[in-house]
């Protein structure tokens, strides 16, 4: 039997086995729910069909199945969200086709010693600060050649390998377009009409979590090296930005300081009100314009249509579980814990996220869960955006399996890095992801987002 094929019998079994044991709980039609969502995340993880070809099987199957009408699928994948999202893709093709990041990773790579330990830390803070502004995805696709060409030795490129993908996560949470489960939660937030939550606001109280994670995963991923030194020596690149490059720096400085300037910082400065989406969107097609002249009509093809179609996909999966009754039904069984201490209420959702992550698609899980949470009343004085933001940002911390992030998957098909390997370092970041998640989220953010 063709493995494709096989690959969808398993999925179609898997659906059906979830859909025959969940109906006698539940009614037909959120058994039904559950059932499809179960046939769309294998499909997902296994790779069985193309990414964007599941991600239009919402379309068929929910009106299939009378759970929603198509028209109300349909309008899932042209959320306003999701052209934020194009204009950051937008923006990372402009840095590519101008090698603008081949010059940052190699002056931010100057700056640490050309040591093991050295190398560790200046690719993981590399890809973790260009995924705060592009996205991890193509973070890692940008930089994966620089790993490969600083060693030949497996074990050590195993490690920079890790770095450069754990970094691109750790990075990715620190603004709200880094990460595509930011951007569902920011998409969640206006479907429920929940105030957002400012980027400027977002920055604060992120970048301080993702600076602790990356000294914490530059000690972890250098133990046993002794500080030994590298068998190559990266190549600087010299000389003086080029013109194209100079452009690109321009926008990429201005949209920052409008992104920064548009933000409010109650109560003490209101922003300039402007829409952060159309801001993203401007800056992405100013490559088009004179007298930029950066981005061709023909370079919009380098856009990955199958993850904004994933996006779609995601949004339709969440509508999904609020117009079957799902998330009030989930929301039930969470009620059960709702009493818990705030602190333990906080970890049970980091653990239950972070390690269901493992085994899916990151962007699928978080479009779930925050319906459900959503679902949760206020409890024990925690702000339901408080709670729905512990999930997303666990999400992105998952670092043990390569179907669990897009940077994971990456690692793992440039060759240099096994499973086991990536479960014995990821196994302990995860657990290191969740206490300090959880911790942060209690003592920090709590008093900021209310």
């Amino acid at each position: 039997m063709d493995s494709s094929l096989a690959k969808i019998f398993i999925a179609l079994i898997c659906a059906f086995s979830v859909y025959f044991f969940c109906h006698f709980w539940l009614p037909s039609e959120q058994a039904t729910a559950l059932g499809l969502i179960c046939f769309l995340v294998i499909l997902w993880s296994n790779s069985a069909l193309p990414l964007g070809v599941v991600s239009l099987f919402p379309i068929l199957l929910f009106p299939m199945f009378n759970l929603m009408p198509t028209d109300l699928v349909t309008s899932n994948y042209s959320k306003s969200i999701i052209f934020l999202f194009i204009g950051g893709f937008l923006l990372a093709i402009g840095v590519e086709k101008t090698d603008l990041h081949k010059l940052i990773a190699n002056k931010i790579l100057e700056i640490f010693p050309n040591t093991m330990r050295g190398m560790i830390y200046a690719l993981a803070l590399t890809a973790g600060s260009l995924s705060a502004f592009l996205s991890n995805t193509t973070s890692c696709l940008l930089l994966m050649p620089l790993v490969l060409f600083l060693s030949d030795d497996s074990a050590l490129r195993k490690r920079f390998a890790l770095a450069l993908c754990y970094g691109a996560s750790i990075g990715g949470i620190i603004t709200p377009i880094g990460t595509p489960p930011n951007l569902i939660l920011y998409g969640i937030l206006e479907e429920y009409q929940l105030p957002s939550i400012p980027f400027a606001q977002w920055v604060m109280l992120l970048l301080p979590l993702a600076l602790i994670m990356f000294l914490l995963l530059g000690w972890v991923l250098s133990w046993g090296t002794k500080d030994k030194q590298l068998d190559k020596q990266h190549q600087p690149i010299t000389g003086k930005l080029t013109g194209e490059q100079k452009k690109v720096t321009l926008i990429l400085i201005g949209l920052i300081i409008f992104l920064f300037v548009n933000s409010p910082i109650k109560p003490y400065y209101g922003g300039l009100g402007l829409n952060e989406k159309g801001l993203l969107l401007s800056a992405g097609l100013l490559l088009f314009l004179p007298p930029f002249n950066i981005l061709q009509w023909q370079h919009i093809k380098k856009i990955p249509f199958d993850i904004v179609l994933l996006f779609g996909a995601g949004f339709s999966i969440a509508a999904l579980f609020t117009s079957t009754g799902l998330a009030s039904q989930l929301a039930l069984f969470l009620q059960n814990f709702s009493q818990l201490n705030p602190l333990l209420l906080i970890v049970l959702i980091a653990c239950l996220v972070t390690f269901s992550t493992e085994i899916t698609s990151n962007t699928a899980l978080i479009s779930m869960i925050l319906p459900v949470i959503y679902a949760l009343s206020e409890q024990n004085g925690l702000d339901t955006r408080l709670l729905m933001m512990v999930a997303t940002i666990c999400a992105s911390y998952a670092f043990m399996l390569p179907i669990a992030t897009p940077p994971n998957a990456i690692a793992m098909s440039c060759g240099a890095v096994d499973v086991g390997s990536m479960m014995k370092y990821g196994l302990l970041l995860n657990l290191l992801g969740i206490l300090l998640v959880s911790l942060f989220a209690y003592g920090y953010w709590r008093y900021f987002i209310n």
